[in-house]
């Protein structure tokens, strides 16, 4: 037992001074710069060596306490792909002529040229800047004469005034972190309420220091014609609250497919302030809930004050609703006049950057200016329209109250006891289907006053991708015939998007690629462009080979191209949900004629399977027919979002789709 207490303190001691051990800026070791791969992940293109972030409230005299984040790191690059590492962002925030600030930056890129270390520094001119709203800006710098090999390094600190809620501190990357320590120093006078999210375990170490705040005082006193300044110091001491997070050997996020978005699921740990509470002062809370955070946006001049400015489109309103009696047709009126009038600048918000009125005349602004635009609107119009803040797939999922989850807004308007939501920014939407960067599950509808309430972004009916094909095989095994391809709501929104400013022919070079290398002839296509209808393809093919012959029997895939080969789902076990987005249904109709001189010998059983409860269904029938095959598929998912839980039977499901997929057709000369 003895020895077994010794082996334990003598590993706390060793693991102690492993974290303990200073890295040092500027001190990279010959092996760092020799290692060709990551040891625990060799599919990495670079790791973390070494990651110190240190975050503490700093007091300045002038200015009271504004926080201070040292961020150290020092990365492997393995191989090309991973020099996209060798690029580091930082948003810093703005506003009301207050702003964060990056200061400090020191960064080298160190290479092995022969048996000697070069090292590089990064220059000002390898340094960027960039507005990207009034609110943001970019501070970003890309390291210098990277190779595969190198190790980076670099470290700086930003600084910034707004205490309320720092940024949170991410705890683990696309790429591993060998070793990584996290402190946060925060005076007591602060009270942080900190949350963690993501499925690495960790611990936080919490312990406590001593701080003090000295001021310099200045006394002047006069005597006759004399005047004396005097000079003193007085000291404030207080405890300063640490929390300290150590990891080892922390796994990267592997990115898996059909995910919202990876972040929501990163390990982090994130800073709420609670309350504020000065010596001799009375406690000042920022503790939130949804309805603060609500109120609180809507008051803002840059939202609220919006929606009730509307001189400015009077006289456009009016020719727009001319002969418009209907709910329905004074929404789809007012809708179409601002989608085809505005053109969104590719900026996200809730508060808008020129304001509505400006915005209107110069046909172009953020998310905020057009769809709050969109709002006053449909209320001058007599609809029921309320403003509906939202956060985009890729700013994450709100977790808990706060003004930063929040990074867009949408309009819905309620009609016959049925919400219709809104979004002019696209050019390729309709009512009632969002752009995908907006279907995050959840969005807070802002009601008059502030009050809000939440209420589900997520599509509830399928959009379809429906395909009928009649064709014929040769005795050579060749096929041609002609396709209709029917695409609905978001299968047709996602193909404008990805097509419908292409040339026909590079949009025709891509499809022939995407279907086994077919030859098209005769191509028509109506309703590209047209938001409220569906895209319709009309065309004829050709394809060698489709058919593989052996002997005297010919083996035919009956699905052809459309077969799906691979299943999506690869993992043992799945932490996330899984996100398509919206429901949806590919059905396909397909009809062969098969050469003279051919019959058929073997065709698969149909079939009829689901996942979960209604989840989803496969139903996959072939027949035969006097002159060949009838082939009918249908392959439908029937939620949004399917939870972890059901993982294992999505993936059961897939399997059995492509072991019947995959099946062949059997004909044989007669």
């Amino acid at each position: 037992m003895k020895n077994f207490i010794k082996i334990l303190v003598l590993f706390c001691v060793f693991t102690h001074a492993s974290f303990a051990q200073e890295v040092k800026l500027g001190k990279v070791s010959k092996e760092e710069l020799k290692e060709k791969i990551y040891a625990k992940d060799s599919t990495a293109d670079a790791a973390i060596l070494y990651r110190n972030i240190k975050v503490s409230f700093v007091y300045v005299e002038s200015k009271g306490f504004i926080i201070e984040r040292e961020v150290h790191e020092r990365i492997k690059i393995y191989n090309k792909s991973g020099f996209k590492h060798g690029t580091i962002v930082e948003s810093l925030y703005q506003s009301n002529g207050t702003r964060e600030s990056l200061t400090g930056l020191k960064a080298y890129t160190f290479n092995l040229v022969g048996d000697e270390i070069e090292k590089i520094k990064l220059k000002k001119s390898d340094i960027f800047k960039e507005e990207t709203s009034k609110y943001y800006k970019k501070e970003k710098f890309t390291m210098p004469n990277l190779k595969e090999g190198s190790v980076i390094e670099y470290n700086y600190t930003v600084s910034s005034p707004f205490y309320s809620s720092f940024n949170e501190i991410i705890l683990q990357y696309d790429i591993p972190i060998v070793q990584q320590e996290i402190k946060v120093e925060i005076p007591e006078y602060f009270s942080f309420k900190n949350m963690t999210k993501g499925y690495l375990a960790y611990d936080i170490n919490r312990s406590s220091k001593a701080g003090s705040i000295t001021f310099t005082n200045k006394n002047r006193s006069s005597s006759g014609y004399v005047t004396k300044t005097d000079f003193s110091s007085s000291k404030i001491d207080y405890k300063i609250n640490v929390s300290k997070v150590q990891m080892k050997d922390v796994p990267a996020l592997k990115e898996e497919v059909y995910v919202n978005s990876m972040n929501n699921y990163r390990a982090a740990v994130k800073y709420e302030l609670q309350y504020v509470k000065f010596p001799n002062s009375s406690i000042e809370n920022y503790s939130t809930t949804w309805e603060s955070v609500v109120k609180k946006i809507y008051e803002n001049d840059e939202f609220g004050k919006q929606l009730d400015i509307k001189k400015y489109y009077k006289e456009n309103l009016s020719k727009v609703l001319a002969g418009k009696t209907s709910e329905t047709e004074k929404l789809e009126a007012v809708f179409t006049h601002v989608q085809a009038r505005m053109n969104w600048n590719n900026i996200y918000g809730y508060s808008t950057d020129e304001g509505v009125k400006k915005a209107y005349d110069l046909k172009t602004g953020n998310v905020a200016d057009i769809n709050l635009m969109l709002v006053s609107m449909l209320r001058a119009a007599g609809l029921n329209a309320k403003p509906v803040l939202v956060s985009t797939r890729s700013n994450g999922v709100p977790l808990f109250p706060t003004r930063y989850g929040f990074n867009y807004v949408v309009a819905v308007v309620n009609t016959n006891g049925k919400n219709i939501f809104l979004d002019a920014t696209s050019k390729y939407n309709k009512p009632n289907m969002l752009p995908i960067r907006a279907l995050n599950w959840a969005g807070r509808i802002v009601n008059e006053g502030g009050l809000s309430s939440s209420v589900s972004l997520l599509p509830d009916h399928k959009s379809t991708e429906s395909v009928m094909m009649m064709a014929s095989i040769s005795n050579e095994g060749n096929l041609e015939g002609k396709i209709r391809r029917n695409c609905r709501d978001y299968v047709a929104y996602k193909f404008r998007i990805n097509n419908s400013e292409l040339a026909e022919d590079s949009y025709l070079e891509k499809l022939e690629e995407a279907y086994n290398g077919i030859e098209i002839s005769e191509y028509s296509i109506d309703n590209k462009k047209i938001p409220n209808k569906p895209v319709v393809e009309n065309f004829s093919f050709n394809l060698e080979d489709a058919a593989e012959i052996l002997g005297d029997k010919m083996y035919v895939s009956p699905l052809l191209w459309f077969t799906q080969k691979e299943n999506p789902f690869k993992t043992e076990k799945r932490d996330y949900p899984i996100d398509y987005g919206y429901p949806w249904e590919d059905k396909h109709m397909i009809t062969i004629k098969i050469p003279e001189g051919y019959q058929v010998e073997f065709i698969p059983q149909s079939i009829n399977v689901s996942v979960g409860d209604g989840l989803g269904n496969f139903k996959y029938s072939l027949s035969k027919t006097p002159i060949g095959l009838q082939i009918s598929s249908s392959l439908s998912l029937n939620k949004a979002i399917i939870s972890p839980q059901d993982y294992q039977g999505l993936k059961d499901f897939y399997t059995a789709v492509i072991e019947k997929q995959t099946e062949k057709v059997v004909l044989s000369k007669i």
